[in-house]
Parts: structure tokens; sequence; C-alpha cells
């Protein structure tokens, strides 16, 4: 069975390192997995978005229609992709950046302060990796085990210092829900 997510923010917000230690979990899980970015030349500050498609046999295409999962972290992306997630799909959105808002009936919202708990911990640019964390919480087929070696693979040996700081933002976003 397919599952489809789409990460969206604004350049900057780290929204293709997410994508990319997303598709790393799964595939170090042994999953199939396809990972497509979308960005505009402006890059920081403009719209940047990516798809990441996870099978458990082949995927049958990159750029799907709707999606079951849409991770969003800023205002413009939770009105841009609300419409292209699946009845029945789930929204999981920044409440630090997003109104909340229920436009559809048929569809999950989660609202959680992403980038104030970043802030909190002292570093706003690890939003990202928070919102991986809260992603974990919400889609069982998302393991926060699995994305701690993501994210451990992502950082590589280069940014290896960074790792204990990123692991820390995972668990907290992951548990961030409970405290909603």
């Amino acid at each position: 069975m397919e599952t489809n997510f789409i990460i969206a923010g604004f350049g900057g917000q780290g929204v293709l390192l997410a994508g990319t230690v997303l598709a790393n979990a799964f595939m170090i899980e042994g999953k199939n997995v396809t990972w497509y970015p979308c960005y505009g030349a402006e890059m920081r500050g403009g719209t940047v978005n990516c798809e990441i498609v996870v099978s458990d046999t082949e995927v049958s295409s990159v750029h799907k229609q709707d999606t079951d999962f849409a991770l969003v972290l800023n205002q413009q992306s939770f009105d841009k992709f609300v419409q292209r997630v699946k009845s029945g799909g789930t929204i999981v959105a920044n409440s630090t950046l997003v109104a909340e808002s229920h436009p559809r009936s048929d569809i999950k919202y989660v609202f959680a302060p992403m980038t104030k708990i970043a802030n909190d911990m002292g570093n706003g640019k690890v939003t990202n990796v928070v919102s991986l964390g809260v992603l974990s919480s919400v889609c069982k087929i998302v393991s926060k085990d699995f994305l701690a070696k993501g994210v451990e693979k992502v950082l590589g040996e280069k940014k290896k210092n960074l790792l204990p700081l990123n692991l820390e933002a995972l668990e907290n976003g992951a548990g961030s829900l409970a405290l909603v």
C-alpha cells in the first residue's frame, strides 16, 4: 500500500532537509520510496515543498494528485495544500505560523506549535525536525526510531555535532501533542 506525504513551507525552513530525512528513514526501514522536491528560483522566503511516496512494493509514480498527509510549516502552505489532502487524510500544521481553521470536514487536522518548541530549545532552525517528531506521533507508519536514524544519515559526519540537538528536537516534537 502506498502512502503519500507533502512537506511544505517557505525557503529557509529546512523543508527539503525534512523530506530527505523522511525518505531516508523509510529507506533504512527497507521500504520503497521516492522523494520529489519543488521550489521556486527565489528559494529563501519563497514557497518550497517536497513529496514523498512510500510503499512496501514498487512506487507507481512520484507526483500524486492527492496526499494522505500534508505537513505544513506556514500559512501559505496550509492554504495551498489543504485541498490536496485526500478525504480521510490528515494535515499537520505549525500552529506558531498557521491560524487554526478547519476549511474541510472530511480530513483530520493536527496543530502543534512547532516553531515555538524549536525556539524554546534555543534554535528555531530545528523546526523542521520538530515537525517530523509531530508527524511520527500522528502517522503510525513513520517510526520515530527510523526518523532518528534518518537524521543521523542525512547529517553525516560533517554535521555530526548537530545530531544531539536534532534528536532532542525530534523527541520534543513527538511528545508535543500530549502537551497541546
